[in-house]
């Protein structure tokens, strides 16, 4: 399964990525009887609400969201038109806010960004399981 969205921005945008990703995975669930656990359900939405407003904080223009799903895991793709690719700040927990990458790296199974002819893509890779699986980081740049 797979779908996109284009998000223009604006009030209520990231809880319109929130909404198509649980809409997305409950299709999943309905018609495909895929078992999601509630793990996956719960981490898709924060990797989603995290990608989505970094994209909305630092990139002009539209946001391109696209979901994937297959039997092992859900992938969440956000594009935007910034061609400057992010890195995880250190831990500092005396800093507030900025901690969106290390959020997503933390929860996700593993996380590729790319350079785009025009801007990037970040993908995240979340499994269906229960479980989590071995963290680890991969980048093409």
């Amino acid at each position: 399964m797979r779908t996109g969205y284009t998000l223009a921005g604006g009030n209520g945008c990231i809880a319109e990525a929130r909404h198509r990703a649980i809409g997305f995975l409950d299709l999943a669930r309905t018609r495909h009887h895929l078992p999601l656990s509630q793990r996956a359900v719960d981490l898709t939405q924060l990797v989603v609400s995290e990608l989505v407003t970094n994209a909305l904080t630092h990139a002009p223009g539209p946001v391109r969201m696209e979901l994937r799903l297959t039997s092992r895991r859900v992938d969440v793709v956000v594009w935007d038109s910034d061609p400057t690719l992010p890195t995880a700040r250190k831990a500092d927990p005396g800093r507030i806010g900025q901690h969106g990458l290390e959020i997503v790296q933390a929860v996700a199974e593993d996380l590729l960004i790319e350079q785009e002819p025009a801007g990037k893509r970040i993908t995240a890779r979340i499994g269906l399981s229960g479980t989590p699986g071995p963290p680890g980081t991969s980048r093409s740049e």
